[in-house]
């Protein structure tokens, strides 16, 4: 018998093997000042690609007021106790019916945390005899989620409405002769995919719902606020917003806080209120925090330029880059993902020179999120960053490229730099 904690450390997990090189610079950066386009990191300021305010809200003197004030008249602790038994409140059942209204349905949940309420909700909408489709990028909370369920499964292709079109048929058969008819089919998938930032095909999945029968539960939290003539997020950017059963928001992105929320009709959402275990049993969402996101709900809704500006940013930023030759995939987002070759090695040492001497500070995926000679330096452009900071962005990477090329990053470890924990 193996103790516990023996069998963890012996085996940190994938990410986890790096750690004694990589924490606190690679993984773990701790990124101080201002939410902005250029933040200090290790006494430096540098350029940052790294963060998801898309919209520039975070500093936003109408946001900060906002906060400061919901701070000032209701504290951090109020209200206490979970919604069903004594935190519920006449502000979060607003901010309930104006998200609803702004994605365009009956009704909204609340929920603390993004991923848990994902997870939760899948739990609570399928049981052993249901069956999941699920797009075989999705989200490690649809991931999550889909591990909980305790029926039968099937992933499809990235994207690939043939291939769903084939485990739709998959599914239908199994409920039919394994399960006796017992059980409905939940297919799950992205609005926009955070990694490689194209949109889920929602408008081709919702065309499937005429020949196989399903309900549709798109993730879209790098969607809302962004996507639509007025921010309503992919479904309406794709205009079949009426034909997603369950949608999901994050806050985290475009409303620049923390939390979530499910939005569908009235009769699940009120069963989701009964049977989301992750809100049943856990504090309500502070009252300064749904008092600030009612003024970026507001916001968003009322300055439509600041989408415009981000949209205006990345264009320049995405065309640039492939002007200059560079590989962004099938981006249609402001996600940028840069595709590069070569080593875990040659990848941090060339982030180690974006950062230490070209002042860039962008996140790099490589093994195992992606496959062996991969690299994604992934950009996240913002209303608030420059043409001046997209035309210095371009110059450095082409720069950098060269030395990749040359094979100037190449070594047998990775980058060692000095980290004070």
């Amino acid at each position: 018998m193996k103790d516990i904690f023996q069998k963890v450390v012996e085996n940190m997990g994938p990410l986890g093997q790096y750690s004694d090189k990589a924490h606190g610079y690679f993984t773990f950066p701790k990124l101080t000042g201002e939410i902005s386009p250029h933040m200090e990191f290790r006494g430096r300021k540098l350029l940052n690609w790294s963060l998801n305010n898309y919209l520039g809200l975070a500093n936003h003197p109408e946001v900060r007021k906002a906060d400061e004030e919901g701070a000032r008249q209701y504290g951090l602790a109020a209200p206490m106790g979970a919604r069903m038994m004594s935190g519920n409140s006449d502000l979060h059942e607003q901010l309930e019916r104006e998200l609803a209204a702004f994605v365009d349905k009956e009704d909204a949940v609340l929920g603390n945390f993004g991923y848990q309420l994902m997870v939760s909700t899948i739990d609570a909408l399928v049981d052993r005899h249901d069956v999941i489709v699920y797009d075989s990028e999705s989200h490690a909370c649809i991931i999550d989620g889909v591990r909980l369920h305790m029926g039968k499964r099937f992933v499809y292709k990235h994207n690939d409405i043939e291939d769903l079109e084939k485990q739709l048929q998959r599914a239908q058969k199994y409920i039919e002769e394994v399960n006796k008819g017992k059980g409905g089919i939940l297919v799950l998938t992205e609005g926009v995919f955070g990694m490689r930032g194209d949109q889920g095909k929602l408008k081709e999945i919702c065309e499937l719902k005429k020949k196989y029968p399903f309900r549709l539960f798109v993730d879209d939290a790098h969607g809302i606020g962004i996507l639509g003539k007025t921010g309503g997020g992919t479904g309406q950017e794709q205009g079949c917003q009426h034909e997603i059963d369950v949608y999901f928001g994050t806050f985290a992105k475009a409303f620049a806080l923390i939390g979530g929320f499910i939005a569908t009709n009235k009769p699940i959402a009120m069963y989701l209120r009964y049977n989301l275990r992750s809100q049943i049993f856990a504090k309500t969402m502070p009252f300064p925090l749904v008092y600030g996101l009612l003024k970026r709900l507001e916001l968003i809704r009322k300055h439509p330029e600041y989408r415009e500006k981000l949209w205006e940013i990345t264009r320049a930023l995405q065309s640039g880059l492939k002007e200059a030759g560079f590989d962004i995939g099938n981006t249609n987002t402001p996600v940028t993902p840069v595709y590069l070759s070569g080593s875990i090695p040659e990848a941090t040492n060339m982030v180690v020179d974006l950062r230490e001497n070209y002042g860039i500070f962008c996140s790099m995926v490589t093994y195992p999120v992606i496959p062996k000679g991969m690299i994604i330096l992934r950009l996240i452009p913002t209303a608030v960053h420059t043409m001046e900071d997209v035309k210095y962005t371009i110059d450095s990477f082409k720069k950098i490229v060269e030395k990749l090329k040359a094979g100037i990053y190449k070594t047998e470890e990775i980058a060692k730099v000095k980290v004070d924990l």
